[in-house]
């Protein structure tokens, strides 16, 4: 078995370096300071293939795969840690989602566009009232009337909702339905066409002022029946599927952040003088520096995997569930490390500590919290519940 990166990745790896170094650090930072939306970085970003990575040449992908995925992911993250929201909008959860199960027309329609980067997308299945609990909590609705569905409601944590031309959204088209989930239908939504849809940013104290989250309002918002996402009463089990996708992005993303935090602590341990000499001398610093060194490989390793897997067109469910939690682990040791070893320095503006470390929460909940994860790899080693209950779609490898 051979774990080194095949040539390619390895190219691909420095290219996204490269990019990431160039593009998305002092320009970045000029959005940070105006607060506006990086509209252009995101194209350049989709203009480099980083979105298109797991989809075929027809419809302007690359065709490199999901471990590619996984490198983009990790790589942009460690450099530029906002820029990694685009994976999950630009390419995972949102168009891949499409993608998987939208008619000829939808996939025609709507993915171009967003890996380009010359579309803004969007993944709506959080609410206020339950984000673990997304079916029984779900109260967003969906009334068809004609030729379209009305929703009203209201969505929570919705990255990109605010700037977003297409998105997928999850309504309840039979709010009475037992169990829940079989009420909840998928939709393509297109924000800037309709009125009844509006979004607010939400302040998140160290996180990025230009790309945001949001709580997005429904209010007698129209969907044409066409843009209907597979069939009604089956867009649990698309969620459910789609975030297997976007566990692969979050967990590389979690493992980029982990790995730039070690990397700080590594260089700041070396230059720090206290009695005499580095701190890096210090055996207690070593030891936690090695606890990190170790932790972060072993959640690269397994973010690589979820990608290997999904390559392969095998069920990743369990992988992807594990992936996630473990990199969710590996980031907050990375983090806390980190402040061990900057000490108050952590606390300041000067340093990355702190921002990192809001990345990280952030991520921690994002496509499923550490103790949602808990659970269903719980549940699955115990017999209780099986993690792959749910149908598992893949079209870029074939297995629909």
């Amino acid at each position: 078995m051979n774990f080194d990166l095949p040539e390619e990745m390895v190219a691909l790896q420095d290219a996204v370096a490269d990019f990431a170094t160039r593009r998305l650090t002092d320009d970045a930072e000029a959005y940070e300071k105006s607060g506006e939306f990086g509209f252009d970085l995101i194209r350049d970003m989709g203009e480099a293939g980083f979105f298109g990575a797991p989809f075929p040449a027809e419809l302007g992908g690359s065709e490199a795969g999901f471990m590619a995925v996984s490198i983009i992911a990790e790589e942009i993250s460690r450099i530029a840690p906002a820029y990694g929201y685009a994976m999950n909008m630009q390419c995972a959860t949102c168009p891949y989602t499409i993608y998987n199960w939208g008619t000829p027309e939808q996939i025609e329609r709507f993915v171009p566009g967003l890996i380009a980067g010359e579309k803004i997308g969007m993944f709506a299945l959080s609410e206020a009232g339950g984000g673990s609990d997304p079916a029984g909590a779900m109260r967003t609705t969906a009334r068809r009337e004609g030729d379209y569905y009305v929703l009203n409601g209201s969505k929570m944590w919705i990255t990109f909702s605010n700037v977003a031309d297409v998105g997928v959204l999850f309504a309840k088209t039979d709010p009475k339905a037992e169990p829940a989930h079989r009420g909840v239908t998928a939709f393509i939504v297109e924000p800037k066409q309709f009125e009844g849809y509006s979004a607010q940013p939400i302040d998140l104290p160290g996180l990025s002022k230009s790309l945001r989250s949001c709580a997005v309002f429904l209010d007698d918002f129209k969907v044409p029946v066409k843009n209907r996402l597979g069939e009604e009463g089956k867009g649990f089990g698309i969620a459910m599927n789609a975030l297997e996708f976007g566990r692969l992005t979050v967990s590389a993303r979690l493992t980029g952040l982990a790995q730039a935090a070690l990397d700080a602590s590594i260089a700041y341990a070396n230059e720090r003088v206290v009695g005499g000499g580095p701190i890096a001398r210090h055996q207690l610093v070593q030891q936690r520096i090695a606890d990190a060194t170790v932790a972060v490989e072993a959640a690269r390793l397994m973010a690589r995997r979820i990608g290997w897997t999904m390559d392969q067109g095998r069920t990743s469910t369990r992988i992807a569930s594990r992936g996630k939690y473990f990199a969710t682990q590996a980031a907050r040791l990375a983090v806390d490390v980190a402040r061990e070893v900057f000490g108050g320095n952590a606390l300041t503006a000067e340093y990355p500590v702190q921002r990192l470390s809001a990345y990280v929460d952030m991520l921690t909940v994002g496509e499923g919290s550490e103790n949602v994860q808990r659970v269903l790899i719980g549940e699955d080693a115990l017999g209780i519940k099986d993690a792959t209950r749910h149908t598992m779609r893949n079209r870029f490898v074939g297995v629909t």
